[in-house]
């Protein structure tokens, strides 16, 4: 069926909308994940969380996908994109337990510019002068909000930029699942497979729940949910080069939530390197998806 001018309009609008929602529910999940660090593990934040959004997983990808959504013609390859899954969360809910929620948010923006440099190595794909130059710059925006060898420089903030480095490797791990699997199974087996990793590791860092966190647990895994679904949405609705540079929305809402609920507030620089880091994630992503190099 062929879209009208106007279809087409109504599809993008939905999708920069559901984009916008599902980054600043991310966001969200994050900031909890933040509060819950101060007492329990990050393997146990994140058991629960995907224990919790198993059920929904499970409903979304059947309403979604249908029966066919259920299966898994690969399961092994989704059980190693699980283990990057908990990786990349581990290390990223561990920076935000000693760093600001906006400085970590910012360095994590390197994934895209990883994302392109492992394909050429990894998977031989053409990246020319113009998407290097991208990388090049985008790097040495990292440089300047974790400034190395000065004073100001916090060991720590390695972490975000490791994160950064494993969700890249998860991104780019999507090639080996089955061509015949949808993105609802996608979503299903790495919550389930999550839990299942994470299960042989929390029983080592279990802390029991108090009751008064037992809503920041079933809040995390609503929010991370509805988060990751709206925006899986948002590129089925709308053109990826529309939708997949307001992922960079999220350093607005991780500086209000860190200054709302924490009172941090990042230094001029990291701001400075966050700028230049998204200016050259939005070339590499839009030189990408009008096909050039």
């Amino acid at each position: 069926m062929l879209l009208t001018p106007t279809d087409t309009r109504t599809r993008s609008s939905a999708g920069i909308i559901l984009m916008c929602l599902g980054v600043a529910f991310l966001c969200v999940n994050d900031a909890l994940a933040k509060t819950l660090t101060a007492t329990y593990s990050p393997f146990q934040i994140q058991f629960l969380r995907n224990l919790i959004a198993l059920p929904f997983a499970i409903l979304i990808a059947y309403r979604m996908g249908g029966p066919a959504a259920l299966r898994s013609h690969r399961p092994l390859a989704h059980l190693m994109r699980g283990g990057l899954w908990v990786g990349a969360t581990f290390l990223f809910f561990t920076s935000i337990t000693y760093m600001g929620l906006a400085e970590a948010t910012a360095l994590i923006f390197v994934a895209p510019l990883f994302i392109t440099a492992l394909s050429a190595l990894m998977f031989r794909e053409h990246v020319g002068w113009r998407r290097w130059a991208a990388v090049l710059v985008g790097f040495i925006g990292v440089l300047i909000a974790v400034r190395p060898g000065t004073s100001a420089f916090q060991p720590v903030s390695l972490l975000p930029i490791a994160t950064a480095f494993v969700y890249a490797l998860l991104m780019l791990s999507a090639r080996f699942v089955d061509s015949r699997e949808s993105v609802w199974t996608l979503l299903l087996y790495m919550t389930g497979t999550g839990a299942l990793i994470s299960l042989f590791i929390v029983p080592f860092v279990w802390i029991q729940p108090r009751p008064e966190d037992l809503w920041l647990f079933g809040a995390i895994a609503i929010f991370g949910t509805a988060g990751m679904t709206m925006m899986t949405q948002a590129f089925r609705l709308a053109p990826a080069a529309v939708v997949a540079p307001l992922d960079y929305t999220a350093i607005i809402w991780a500086t209000l939530l860190g200054w709302l609920f924490w009172a941090e507030i990042p230094d001029a620089l990291v701001f400075v390197g966050a700028g230049i880091i998204i200016v050259s994630g939005v070339y590499v992503i839009f030189r990408e998806h009008r096909g050039e190099m």
